[in-house]
């Protein structure tokens, strides 16, 4: 890892890709029982935890990546 000075642009991204992943969380605590309840209905409804998983990956990982951005830390080419 290497480390270099923040990027201040970098922390609006930080801030958006944050509130997307607080926003995820919360719709999925308030909408926790019909999730349960479609997913639970068998059929082609499986995917629904799926693309809900995926969605939260892609989210948070964007955000973890915004974090270590901001603080100046990347990877070593």
């Amino acid at each position: 890892m290497a480390s270099a000075p923040p990027d201040t642009r970098s922390y609006g991204k930080l801030l958006l890709w944050g509130g997307a992943s607080v926003i995820l969380y919360a719709l999925l605590l308030i909408f926790e029982q019909p999730v349960l309840a479609w997913s639970s209905r068998g059929g082609w409804f499986f995917i629904l935890p799926v693309v809900i998983a995926f969605t939260f990956s892609l989210v948070h990982g964007r955000f973890t990546g915004e974090f270590w951005e901001s603080l100046g830390i990347r990877a070593k080419n």
